[in-house]
């Protein structure tokens, strides 16, 4: 899958399981934004996903696993964070 259709139909996902409104993210984002990131338009900044994190109540690596498990990277979540691991072991 396409990185910004995987960050928008991720940040929709939480959105929806949160039962908030693209409306409800007013603080940080315009509701047309929210959209254009939901439809996979745009692809926000780490910036940006962190403020998004912060309204959904989630950690932005939250954000950043989930995205990254739907665009198929990955085969599961245990895999992801044994390569992540692996990586910063290596610094």
């Amino acid at each position: 899958m396409e990185l910004k259709k995987a960050v928008g139909a991720t940040l929709k996902q939480f959105r929806l399981s949160k039962d908030l409104s693209q409306e409800d993210f007013a603080d940080v984002s315009s509701r047309t934004y929210m959209s254009t990131l939901e439809r996979g338009v745009k692809c926000p900044t780490l910036e940006k996903l962190e403020q998004l994190a912060s309204v959904l109540d989630v950690h932005p690596l939250s954000l950043l696993t989930a995205i990254y498990l739907r665009r198929g990277n990955s085969c599961d979540v245990d895999h992801l964070f044994k390569v992540v691991r692996q990586d910063l072991s290596e610094l």
